[in-house]
């Protein structure tokens, strides 16, 4: 099992690409978060808002998220940090393999 985490530029963005994850059943589920961000871009530091989501997943398919936000995220450069969960509760991890199990 891994979280997966990316930011996206706007709620709506993070909410359209949550849902279509979900339908495919690459993820379980996933969470949003405003954030404010500061990064070097391009040669200056960036300041803005965004949505910090965290999919959560097996580990086989972290590529299938990676290839989805690289195509819809909107940013050149999308974030895809995946960490791998070293405990979850049984019930839990059940959930998700079923979830995504397909």
């Amino acid at each position: 099992m891994i979280l997966i985490f990316t930011t996206l530029n706007k709620k709506e963005n993070a909410e359209k690409i949550g849902t279509e994850l979900l339908k495919e059943r690459i993820v379980a589920c996933y969470n949003l978060y405003p954030v404010e961000s500061a990064y070097w871009w391009k040669g200056k530091i960036t300041q803005e808002k965004e949505i910090l989501t965290i999919f959560k997943t097996r580990k086989e398919n972290f590529e299938k998220v990676e290839d989805y936000l690289k195509k819809h995220s909107g940013y050149e450069t999308p974030e895809v940090v995946a960490i791998e969960a070293s405990k979850f509760s049984k019930p839990y991890l059940d959930w998700i393999r079923a979830e995504t199990g397909i």
